[in-house]
């Protein structure tokens, strides 16, 4: 097995762990009896519908998910929309949500099904905002380099659904929410923008990131943080029969691709599965663990495995097409200059990274010399956030189609003497 089939086969180990269709199962209670109603969001909403329904049968519901991500169910109706900017159709597909959600009683039942993905897929505009200033405010984040639970943290107060309004919809109806989830500390406020879970930010809060990250807004959007917004406090009624339980976690896929390389005779090193920041300089960090570990190893040692989850960010400065993962990797091949040993894969395990389908791209020692040779500057490509079009150049981009889970970033770094 060559070092870049080990590293894809840990990868894949990681995404199996956490599909829907092996781990949501056990966390499943009997059907309850009476009106059962089924709702979701997330790049593994309708794999987790599948799975529900393969448990309890035909249900009543209507799961959002993003175009190609898409699962044959029997009752639970299944609509793809736009993902990370919303679209049209996420918007539709809410309001249909929130309309059967209407009119329900104490002894009525929602299952919420909340994976990565739910903040673009679930699309309510706060009043006064429209779906294409929802949208422009959308890619200004994601162009930014903020943080998840800021970038968040204004999706609650830009929705009426976000941030607990969608289980408050449900009231007086009980409602579990299985969630996956893809954000670095696994708080269920952040997975998602928290549809069903309460929250005690601000929309002042909401403003001030926008203005800290330089985020283009129009007046609009301005006005309606300057009103009260919707979203739920934790200790509201309407969220007193709602139970959040987290089912899959990147720790989960990290800890299988860890016993994995160990049965390989690998010495494994978890860097943490919450890593946060600008993916170049992780990279340059990680590099500089690396060549340091190469440097102290002897002729014998067993191979070291550096493994890491979390998300990063990219701040877009250049016309580029590009990713978090693709970014670290590219980054990582430039500190790493052609160092001897050592290889590395960072991959999204949704398959998407950024907005291209592309999960990642796996990295070596000839990585450089290769690109080189194809007359690409490597350096240039990462002035210009074009991450995807260099690796695809090469060859060494990682497609997996969709995966129908989301436990967000998974990189590994191998050293061999």
């Amino acid at each position: 097995m060559t070092e870049a089939e080990l590293l894809r086969a840990l990868f894949d180990k990681a995404v199996e762990v956490a599909d829907p269709m092996r781990s949501l199962a056990r966390h499943l209670p009997p059907r309850p009896s009476g009106r059962v109603v089924v709702v979701g969001a997330g790049k593994a909403s309708a794999r987790m519908a599948e799975a529900v329904e393969a448990e309890w049968g035909p249900c009543e519901g209507l799961v959002i998910t993003r175009y190609g991500y898409g699962r044959p169910t029997k009752g639970i109706e299944i609509v793809e929309a736009a993902h990370p900017v919303p679209d049209a159709a996420g918007l539709a597909a809410t309001a249909r949500m929130l309309e059967l959600l209407q009119g329900l009683g104490e002894g009525d039942f929602v299952l919420a099904l909340i994976s990565g993905g739910a903040s673009a897929l679930l699309v309510a505009p706060a009043e006064g905002v429209s779906l294409a200033e929802k949208q422009a405010v959308n890619a200004g984040l994601l162009a930014s380099g903020a943080p998840i639970s800021q970038m968040n943290t204004v999706r609650k107060h830009l929705s009426r659904v976000k941030g607990g309004q969608l289980a408050a919809a449900a009231f007086p109806a009980r409602v579990l929410a299985l969630l996956i989830s893809d954000v670095p500390g696994d708080d269920p406020a952040f997975i998602g923008s928290g549809p069903t879970v309460g929250d005690t930010s601000t929309a002042a809060e909401a403003r001030a990131i926008l203005q800290r990250w330089s985020v283009p807004v129009p007046p609009s959007v301005l006005a309606a943080l300057d009103r009260p917004t919707g979203v739920i406090a934790p200790g509201d009624e309407r969220l007193a029969r709602v139970e959040n339980r987290l089912y899959a976690a990147p720790s989960q896929s990290l800890a299988a691709a860890a016993e994995m390389a160990r049965g390989m005779g690998l010495d494994v090193r978890l860097l943490g599965d919450a890593l946060e920041g600008e993916a170049r300089e992780v990279a340059a960090a990680q590099a500089k663990q690396a060549r340091a570990i190469r440097a102290a190893m002897r002729i014998g040692d067993a191979p070291v495995l550096l493994l890491s989850g979390g998300e990063l960010t990219v701040t877009r400065r250049g016309d580029g097409v590009g990713g978090p993962n693709a970014e670290f990797c590219l980054a990582l091949a430039l500190a790493l200059d052609g160092a001897a040993g050592i290889h590395a894969i960072a991959c999204d395990t949704d398959g998407v990274d950024g907005a291209a389908d592309v999960a990642g791209a796996i990295i070596g020692p000839e990585t450089l010399v290769r690109a080189q040779a194809l007359g690409m500057s490597p350096t240039e490509s990462l002035a210009r956030n074009d991450a995807h079009g260099f690796f695809g150049a090469l060859g060494d981009q990682v497609v997996t189609g969709p995966t129908l889970t989301n436990v967000n970033d998974f990189r590994a770094v191998l050293i061999r003497r």
